[in-house]
C-alpha cells in the first residue's frame, strides 16, 4: 500500500520551459548526512537508481498543486515537481515538507525565495500586515488596483500577499463583473485598467489563481479582459474566434463531461499563453512557469482519461477503418488522431510505451495504410504525422508489421510502398513532404535500430535470425524496385528524360536514401547495384543541368568507392564507368565550384588510397585526357603511382627470371646453409630439417609431374614446371575479364598447392618479407589476382 502511495513520477524544467519525464519512482523523506539535513529521496521503480536527492532546504518555496503536485526551485532556472498517483501520498509528503519548514500544511506554498535586502524589508512588516490592502472593487477604484498588481510583480514576498488576499476576499470573481459591467458602458479606460490587472495576476504565477480564473465561468471573460490592450487602437476579438471559429469537433461523442470539461479548459488556456498574452521578457519569462506546468498536466489527464476509456478508441478505429464512412468524417477522425498522438508526447516513457501498444493493438497501422491512399492533402498530411509518431517511437513494431502483411500480387498495397508513393508523386514544389517521408524511410531501413531476436524453427529448435536480415531481405524484395522507378525511368537509354527543378529534387531525394543504402546495407545493395546496373544509370544524372543532383551522383559513386570493395571496382572497370565522370570534369572547364572538387577529391582518394586496380584503368584509359590538369597534383600522383607498381611489378618478375639449374643450386646452398643456423634448441633443429627433407621430395616430386604435365595445372599454378624465366612481365591493364584466359601470366610465385614450408624456404630472400606477405594473401584469396598487384 505505501509503494502505491509513495509512487511519484519526477520532472524538470527544461530551457524552452517545458517539462521533462525524468522517471518514475518511489519517495520517501530521511535525514541524509551527506546533506546534513531531512531529504526528499526518489528511487526508480525500475532498477532502484536515484532519480532525486533533495534537501528540504528552511528558505525554499514549496508550491502544492491540483492536489497531487508538489513544484519547487532548486536553484535559477531550475524547477522541479513531483507527480504522485494518490492524493494521500502528496499529503503526506507535504506535511513532512511543512514540517520541516515550520509552516502550516493547509497552506499551498510554503514561502518564495528572497534575497537578503528583501527579508530585511520583511522583517519590518507589522505582524498585523500579513496581506496587502486590497482597495474596494468598484469602477473608480480600478486604475489603483492596476497600480498596486503591476508593483508587486518585482517582489516575491509582495506577490505572495497579494495572491493570499485575493484569494481570500473572493476578489477575482469581483473585478471579472466589473469587466461585465465596463463593456456594456463602453468604458474604455477601465477596460484598459482591467487589462493590466488581469495580466499582473496571471504573473503572479499561482495554480490556486489559476484554478478560479480557468473555471467554466470565469474563463471567457478573463479573455475578455485580455482584448483590451491598451497598446492598440481597436480590441482583439479572442472570445468571437473562440466561440464562434474554433469548434469543438466530437468525432465520437464524449459521454464523461469531465473530460470534456479538461479539453475546452485546456485548448482556451493554451490559446491564451500562445495567442492572447505577449512574448515574456528576459524578466518575465519565469513567471509564467506555473501556467505552463497547468497546460502540461493537464494533457496527461486528458490522454489518461482517453485511453481508459476502450469503448471510445475502439468506436474511433473502427469508424476510421470502415469503408463507409464519409471522407470529411473520416477527415476528422485522423484530424483527432493526430492531436491524441500529439499529447501523447507529455507522458512519461512507460506510459507512452503502453499508449503506442494501445493504438497498435487498435490498428493504428492498418489505418494508415487507407488514409495515406487517399486524395484529400490534408488527410495525407495527417496521416503522414501520425506516421512519424509511430516511427519514432518504434521502427521494429512498423517493420514487424509490414513484414506480417500478407503478400498481395501488387506490392502498392504493402504499408512501406505507399509511403514511398506518397514521397515521389508529392505536389508540393518544395517537396515538403517528400523529404519528411524519406527521412521516416531512413529510419526504417537503418540498421543501427534493427535488433537481433530470437525465432522457432519448424523443428522447434531456436534459432537467431537478426531483424536486419530479414527486414533488409524483405525490403529489397518487395520495395526497392517502387523506390528506383523514378531513377531508372528518367535515366533510360543512357540520357536524362526530364530534368526540371521538381524531378531533380525528387531523384535527389532518392540518391540519398542509395547512398545510404550503400553505406549501411553492404551486400543488399550491392546485389541490386550489380543486377540492375544502377551505377551506370545514376552516373546519367551527371549531365543535368542542375549542379545539386549531378553531385548526388557523384556522392553515390564515391560512396561506393569509398568502401574499397573489388567486388564494386571490378564493376566499375568492366562498365567504363569513370567515363561520365571525367567527362563532367572536363566539361566544367577552369571553373573553380563545388563540382569540380568534388571530382578532383574522388581522384585524390583513390591516390592516397593506393586503389591499384582503379589507378591502372585509369591511366590507361584516361591519362591523356587528364595529364593537362596541372593546377593540382592529383593526376600526376596517380601516374606516380601507377609506374611505381609497374617498376616493381618488374622487378619481382626479373627476381624469378632464373633456370632450373640455378634454382636447385641456390637450394642445396640453402640447405647447406640452415645447418649453420643458430637457432638454439637441436631437438627443435632436427625436426625442421626433417620437414625440410620431406618437403623438399614432394617438392622434387611435384616438379617432374609438372614437366611431364606441362601446363595442363591451369589454375593450380601452371608456373611450376620451371620455365619461370621465359615468362613475360604482366601487363599492368590486366582486367577481371581477361585473368582468367591467362592465369600464367599473372602468377608471382613458383608454388605448388603441396608445397608449404619448405618452399617459403626456396624463395625467402631477407629483402623481400613484405612483398612475400602480400604474395601469401594473394594465393589465399582467388578474388585478388586480377588486382594490378599479382
Amino acid at each position: 500500500m505505501s509503494d502505491t502511495r509513495r509512487r511519484v513520477k519526477v520532472y524538470t524544467l527544461n530551457e524552452d520551459r517545458q517539462w521533462d519525464d525524468r522517471g518514475t519512482g518511489h519517495v520517501s523523506s530521511t535525514f541524509v548526512e551527506r546533506l546534513k539535513g531531512i531529504s526528499l529521496l526518489v528511487r526508480a521503480e525500475s532498477d532502484g537508481s536515484l532519480l532525486l536527492e533533495s534537501k528540504i532546504s528552511p528558505n525554499t518555496a514549496y508550491q502544492k498543486q491540483q492536489d497531487t503536485l508538489i513544484v519547487w526551485s532548486e536553484a535559477d532556472n531550475y524547477d522541479l515537481a513531483l507527480s504522485f498517483q494518490e492524493k494521500a501520498g502528496c499529503d503526506e509528503i507535504w506535511e513532512k515538507i511543512c514540517q520541516v519548514q515550520g509552516k502550516d500544511p493547509a497552506l499551498d506554498i510554503t514561502q518564495d525565495p528572497i534575497d537578503e535586502s528583501e527579508e530585511e524589508r520583511f522583517e519590518e512588516i507589522p505582524e498585523t500586515s500579513h496581506l496587502v490592502e486590497l482597495p474596494p472593487c468598484e469602477l473608480s477604484r480600478l486604475e489603483e488596483i492596476a497600480d498596486l498588481v503591476t508593483s508587486v510583480l518585482s517582489s516575491p514576498i509582495r506577490r505572495e500577499k497579494l495572491a493570499l488576499a485575493l484569494m481570500s476576499e473572493g476578489y477575482i470573481k469581483k473585478l471579472l463583473g466589473l469587466f461585465r459591467v465596463c463593456e456594456d458602458l463602453d468604458n474604455r479606460e477601465g477596460l484598459h485598467h482591467l487589462y493590466e490587472i488581469v495580466r499582473g495576476v496571471l504573473f503572479l504565477n499561482k495554480a490556486a489563481l489559476f484554478e478560479v480564473m480557468f473555471s467554466d465561468d470565469s474563463i471567457m471573460d478573463v479573455v475578455g479582459c485580455l482584448e483590451y490592450d491598451p497598446a492598440l487602437v481597436q480590441p482583439k476579438r479572442h472570445r468571437e474566434f473562440l466561440t464562434k471559429t474554433a469548434k469543438f469537433k466530437e468525432v465520437i461523442p464524449i459521454t464523461d463531461s469531465e473530460l470534456r470539461q479538461k479539453i475546452h479548459q485546456t485548448y482556451r488556456v493554451q490559446y491564451i499563453q500562445d495567442i492572447i498574452l505577449p512574448t515574456p521578457s528576459v524578466f518575465e519569462e519565469n513567471f509564467l512557469s506555473t501556467l505552463t506546468s497547468f497546460i502540461f498536466f493537464n494533457k496527461v489527464e486528458i490522454v489518461s482519461m482517453l485511453q481508459e476509456d476502450e469503448k471510445f478508441l475502439t468506436e474511433v478505429f473502427a469508424q476510421l477503418t470502415d469503408e463507409a464512412t464519409e471522407d470529411s468524417k473520416r477527415r476528422e477522425l485522423v484530424n483527432f488522431v493526430k492531436e491524441f498522438c500529439a499529447f501523447s508526447q507529455t507522458l512519461q516513457p512507460q506510459n507512452r510505451d503502453a499508449f503506442f501498444k494501445t493504438l497498435a493493438n487498435l490498428g493504428i497501422l492498418p489505418a494508415l495504410e487507407i488514409v495515406m491512399g487517399m486524395d484529400d492533402l490534408q488527410v495525407r498530411a495527417a496521416a503522414t504525422d501520425i506516421f512519424s509518431y509511430l516511427v519514432e517511437f518504434s521502427p521494429s513494431m512498423v517493420r514487424e508489421f509490414v513484414m506480417q502483411e500478407p503478400q498481395q500480387t501488387d506490392d502498392d498495397v504493402l504499408l512501406i510502398n505507399v509511403v514511398i508513393k506518397q514521397m515521389i508523386c508529392d505536389s508540393d514544389p518544395e517537396l515538403g513532404g517528400a523529404v519528411q517521408l524519406m527521412g521516416l524511410l531512413r529510419t526504417l531501413i537503418d540498421p543501427e535500430n534493427m535488433l537481433a531476436s530470437t525465432n522457432v524453427s519448424r523443428t522447434n529448435t531456436p534459432r537467431m535470425k537478426t531483424e536486419k536480415t530479414e527486414f533488409l531481405s524483405f525490403f529489397y524484395k518487395y520495395c526497392m524496385h517502387v523506390l528506383t522507378a523514378p531513377l531508372l525511368a528518367n535515366t533510360a537509354h543512357d540520357k536524362i528524360s526530364k530534368d526540371n527543378f521538381q524531378t531533380a529534387q525528387l531523384l535527389a531525394l532518392i540518391l540519398e536514401l542509395l547512398t545510404f543504402c550503400v553505406e549501411h546495407h553492404t551486400y543488399h545493395i550491392k546485389t541490386y547495384i550489380m543486377n540492375k546496373d544502377l551505377l551506370r544509370r545514376v552516373l546519367v544524372l551527371m549531365n543535368s543541368k542542375h549542379t545539386f543532383l549531378a553531385l548526388c551522383a557523384l556522392r553515390f559513386m564515391r560512396r561506393i568507392i569509398g568502401l574499397k570493395d573489388e567486388y564494386y571496382n571490378r564493376y566499375i572497370i568492366k562498365g567504363n564507368l569513370f567515363e561520365p565522370v571525367i567527362n563532367a570534369l572536363l566539361d566544367n572547364g577552369t571553373r573553380y565550384n563545388l563540382l569540380n572538387s568534388a571530382i578532383i577529391e574522388l581522384f585524390e582518394f583513390i591516390k592516397v588510397e593506393d586503389v591499384k586496380s582503379l589507378i591502372a584503368h585509369i591511366v590507361d584509359n584516361f591519362y591523356k585526357a587528364l595529364e593537362s590538369i596541372e593546377y593540382v597534383q592529383t593526376f600526376k600522383g596517380l601516374k606516380g603511382r601507377y609506374e611505381q607498381e609497374k617498376d616493381r611489378q618488374s622487378q619481382r618478375l626479373n627476381r624469378y627470371r632464373r633456370d632450373a639449374r640455378s634454382l636447385d643450386e641456390d637450394e642445396e646452398l640453402w640447405f647447406n646453409d640452415d645447418d649453420d643456423d643458430d637457432e638454439g634448441e637441436a631437438v627443435e633443429k632436427s625436426r625442421m630439417e626433417d620437414d625440410f627433407s620431406d618437403s623438399y621430395g614432394k617438392y622434387m616430386e611435384a616438379k617432374k609431374v609438372s614437366v611431364t604435365a606441362g601446363a595442363a595445372n591451369g589454375a593450380n599454378g601452371a608456373n611450376n614446371n620451371g620455365k619461370a624465366a621465359v615468362i613475360p612481365p604482366a601487363s599492368p591493364s590486366v582486367t577481371p575479364n581477361n585473368s582468367s584466359t591467362s592465369s600464367v601470366k599473372t602468377v608471382a610465385l613458383p608454388a605448388t598447392p603441396v608445397v608449404k614450408t619448405a618452399l617459403v624456404g626456396l624463395v625467402d630472400y631477407p629483402d623481400d618479407e613484405d612483398e612475400e606477405e602480400e604474395e601469401e594473401e594473394e594465393e589465399q584469396s582467388p578474388r585478388k589476382r586480377p588486382r594490378l598487384s599479382s
